[in-house]
């Protein structure tokens, strides 16, 4: 039977993807068409992948669950797409047929997100249908008049901004083609390369091992674009090797937890939120991959600094030279060919003015044709013969289809999810409610503003990925920044921090126990380090507010104040939470940083003068105290694998 389920499962998989590329490859279908069909697939695949009941003694009745809610997907997405003319010409009002088919739907939807991200997500959507339809039993201005069962169908289920909305439109072309880039870039080679090109760029210096985490996790994340599989996959070589140069294990796991947060934050794919971000401030995908970059590159240099202070006060050893790969070797032929050709396939989409997706699907395809270029490349090297070369290059194709659906299951079933959440919270106008209580509130003080939806993302975003996070605070907390004068793109890269932040802030932090996980340490230990690592990202975003020029880059006098400002509070930060000592008092040296990260920020070119020159000196002072890390050598595993790469 589970034979059955996997091959069942691989020839969906397969044909989930030839339905991402062909589309993308030769233009979307009629909207409610190519959204049905793709969350049928998304859903079906689902039921395969996170069966009910497996391995236990009722898996009979699971089947039979199982079935029923593939038939009423199925069935559901099939009849939508059939009617898909009559919908959005004449906008048919529901019945009982259609009422069922809207109620059993969203169960699918509810019963899958519970299988595949956990119990908060589809909870939290249940309650935005509970709050639709008894609202108006709720007292104050949180209560709305009310509406019944059919208005509510009609939303969900009869139009486009329900179930297929935007969100689910965004992840059937966009988001899906993108996913299966980002996997055919890591399977053909990429994932081996990058880590070698962190050993080789991070694996001498001090603390070595934590810089190569970092590296490595930023170059997984800048083509993955997901916190949690960038600590799953990075983690299970970075996490080890720090713990064998002597980091406490709490550090190590939270190194890695941290610089695969940042992952979501670094273009160019950043994760499915930035396409959803695109798509509802009503901007080219560009436009956001621009403005998050310098944000991105102080988030990475924040960590990168912080590192190398910790492993300098705490003595942390370093790679030794005869475990680091050769430039030889990590440059050779058939190891870049895949890498430029995917990215050189993307570049040229988008310099044709190709849509996105068509772009990402030249990409596959140069991805592809780097991995035939690298075999033949080979040449007379190549040790296997011919028929296990080709043996190998199918696997190494069908694990990049296969990992990239599986992870269009969850993107797809989530954006379901979130798209019914987001059509209630539209419909009942809550958003704009509690945007105008924040507001009102906060007496329109900016930065108290922003500090309370900081905190409101957060809270709301712990427990759910990313995407679902994103998507639920932008609906509800955004207005509130852009009411008070702050840019749509600002407000929403705003939220879009503190929703990522939530993935190692406890209580409930998805990467931290992950990392903890395999760390093999208790996961509040790890999540206190993380904090403290990752601390110069719970401040990034507030300088959106304050130097709305950081996200416009340019040759601007606005963008160049950001930039400084930006490096001067980083380092100051990042030497503040290293334990960075340059005086016989432990106080005085946090008085001191604490101080140039203030200046740093504050809106004033005499403060930010005073604080670059305050950081350049204690650099100095530092640096004449002549601290150094002992070193300690450690023997890398030179046939060492990625997890994903294993197959």
């Amino acid at each position: 039977m589970r034979s059955m389920r996997a091959n069942a499962s691989t020839a969906l998989s397969l044909l989930l993807g030839l339905f991402v590329l062909y589309t993308s490859a030769f233009g979307s279908l009629d909207a409610l068409v190519q959204r049905s069909t793709f969350l049928a697939l998304v859903v079906v695949l689902g039921l395969l992948r996170y069966p009910l009941g497996a391995e236990s003694r009722w898996r009979p009745v699971g089947i039979a669950v199982d079935a029923t809610m593939a038939s009423v997907a199925v069935g559901t997405c099939a009849w939508i797409a059939w009617h898909t003319d009559e919908i959005m010409n004449t906008l048919p009002t529901a019945g009982a047929m259609e009422m069922a088919m809207a109620v059993g739907l969203v169960l699918v939807i509810l019963e899958l997100s519970r299988r595949a991200i956990g119990l908060i997500f589809p909870t939290m959507v249940a309650c935005g249908l509970l709050y639709a339809l008894f609202g108006n039993w709720i007292p104050g201005r949180l209560g709305h008049r009310g509406f019944d069962l059919n208005f509510v169908t009609e939303t969900l289920l009869l139009g486009d901004i329900g179930i297929w909305g935007s969100l689910l439109g965004v992840a059937a072309t966009i988001i899906a083609v993108f996913s299966l880039f980002g996997s055919f870039l890591l399977h053909t080679g990429g994932g081996s390369t990058f880590m070698d090109l962190a050993l080789r760029v991070s694996g001498r210096s001090v603390g070595g091992a934590a810089k190569i985490a970092t590296v490595a996790s930023g170059l997984f994340g800048m083509v993955s674009g997901s916190a949690v599989g960038n600590v799953a996959t990075t983690g299970s070589f970075t996490i080890p090797l720090m713990k064998r140069l002597g980091y406490p294990a709490p550090l190590a796991g939270a190194v890695e937890a941290v610089a695969s947060t940042g992952g979501q934050l670094a273009p160019p794919i950043m994760g499915a939120a930035a396409f959803i971000m695109a798509e509802i401030i009503g901007v080219d995908y560009v436009t956001i991959a621009m403005g998050a970059l310098l944000p991105a590159v102080l988030f990475y240099f924040g960590a990168f600094a912080t590192v190398h202070v910790v492993a300098k006060e705490q003595k942390l050893g370093h790679v030794p030279d005869d475990q680091i790969p050769s430039w030889l070797s990590i440059l050779q032929f058939s190891r870049l060919a895949p890498i430029v050709c995917s990215l050189s396939g993307l570049a040229i989409g988008i310099a044709r003015g190709n849509s996105l997706q068509t772009a990402a699907f030249y990409g596959i395809v140069g991805a592809v044709a780097g991995l035939l270029m690298g075999r033949w490349g080979k040449g007379d090297q190549a040790v296997d013969p011919a028929s296990r070369q080709d043996a190998s290059m199918l696997r190494k194709l069908h694990a990049a289809v296969d990992e990239g659906a599986n992870g269009l299951v969850v993107v797809g079933i989530l954006l379901a999810g979130a798209q019914i959440l987001v059509s209630m919270i539209n419909l009942t106008g809550i958003g704009i409610t509690m945007s105008s209580m924040i507001v009102g509130d906060g007496q329109s003080h900016l930065l108290w503003i922003g500090l309370v939806v900081a905190l409101v993302c957060m809270v709301m975003g712990m427990g759910i990925p990313t995407t679902a996070a994103y998507v639920l605070v932008a609906a509800t907390l955004a207005p509130a920044l852009i009411k008070v004068g702050v840019s749509p793109l600002a407000s929403h890269m705003f939220v879009f921090y503190f929703a990522t932040l939530s993935v190692i802030t406890p209580p409930v932090c998805v990467g931290v126990f992950v990392a903890a996980g395999i760390a093999g340490v208790g996961w509040g230990q790890v999540a206190r380090h993380a904090v403290m690592l990752g601390a110069v990202t719970y401040v990034i975003p507030f300088l959106f507010l304050l130097y709305p020029g950081m996200l416009r880059p340019g040759l601007t006098g606005a963008f160049g104040e950001s930039v400084i400002s930006g490096l001067v509070f980083v380092g100051g930060f990042a030497f503040l939470f290293g334990g960075a000592r340059v005086s016989p008092s432990r106080w005085l040296d946090r008085s001191l940083f604490l101080g140039v990260a203030l200046l740093a920020v504050y809106p004033s070119h005499l403060a930010l003068a005073v604080a670059a020159t305050t950081l350049v000196a204690l650099m100095w002072i530092r640096a004449r105290q002549g601290r150094g890390a002992g070193h300690t050598d450690v023997t890398v595993d030179p046939t060492r694998s990625l997890p994903s790469e294993r197959s």
